[in-house]
């Protein structure tokens, strides 16, 4: 019996379905299937009773669920022990803008469980930051948007989707409005960031925009995203967008924050490599926050 046996069986037993336990071990759903039935075979037990409609546990799955929780449970101690013994004096994280409350969190629920690792955050464009966290100058990164063109050494854990707001002059007409379809926005100037600070953000709204039937006319790119909300708190015909969380803690009342109709996000992973051991406690600490809508402009 192995300890990813039981993983794999806990995860499905509380999730009741193979796909939303597989996403949460960050497996594929045959490896989680697989691991199931092997289970299933070295105790020569059905754990569950599986239809194309519903999955649950037999009994013989029930009387076993409590005792795989109690060895996962001294897994997960033994694991925390042990990280706390071993745990670098450093930790080097990249960051990324925009995380306000959520990065507060995160540190808070890391710094609780590993209480001797110094956490440095480090700045800067998404490919600097991949750049050192592939060298070794940084232990982990945030990272926003898929990654395309990436370093074979580094490996991607996806942890939550970033929402993102259209922001607008408050005075203007659609900000009266719950919510504002993109199209209607077609003779504003938009004004984003520029494309090499933030590709995958700037792909999202600029395609977004030709799914929804025009080209966005560009205005001067920001060189801050407060600059831009100055800008558009004027008055002048202009828009961007923000990420959720950074809108709550804004305060402009010259510029109002509207979802999109179609709703734009976009997700964010934590990038480790993978030649150095899963930063374990700081996965869990991110997956704890991944409830929360995240933030602001610049990845």
């Amino acid at each position: 019996m192995e300890l990813r046996q039981l993983r794999c069986f806990v995860a499905v037993a509380e999730e009741l379905h193979f796909g939303r336990a597989a996403e949460r071990l960050l497996l594929g759903q045959p490896a989680v299937s697989q691991q199931v039935k092997s289970l299933e075979r070295e105790l020569k037990v059905e754990l569950f009773d599986r239809s194309p409609r519903y999955v649950r546990l037999t009994p013989a799955g029930e009387r076993f669920l409590p005792a795989a929780r109690n060895v996962l449970t001294a897994e997960d101690a033994a694991r925390a022990l042990a990280a706390d013994l071993a745990a670098p004096a450093v930790l080097r994280l990249g960051t990324i803008t925009g995380l306000g409350e959520r990065l507060d969190l995160i540190l808070d629920t890391y710094q609780r469980r590993a209480p001797g690792v110094h956490v440095e955050l480090h700045a800067a464009p998404v490919r600097e930051r991949l750049a050192r966290l592939a060298d070794g100058r940084l232990d982990a990164a945030f990272v926003r948007g898929a990654i395309a063109e990436s370093s074979p050494e580094l490996r991607f854990l996806p942890i939550w989707q970033d929402e993102l707001l259209l922001a607008l002059p408050a005075r203007h007409p659609l900000a009266e409005r719950p919510e504002v379809d993109l199209a209607e926005l077609a003779d504003l100037p938009l004004r984003l960031t520029e494309r090499r600070n933030h590709p995958a953000l700037v792909d999202l709204v600029t395609d977004a925009c030709r799914q929804a039937g025009f080209r966005p006319v560009l205005g001067p790119a920001h060189s801050t995203l407060q600059d831009t909300l100055a800008a558009i708190g004027t008055g002048t015909p202009m828009w961007t967008v923000v990420y959720a969380a950074n809108a709550r803690m804004i305060n402009a009342r010259r510029v109002a924050f509207r979802p999109c109709r179609t709703p734009l996000a976009l997700p964010t992973s934590l990038a480790v490599r993978r030649s150095a051991p899963l930063p374990r406690l700081l996965v869990e600490a991110c997956r704890q926050t991944s409830h929360l809508t995240c933030d602001d402009q610049d990845s």
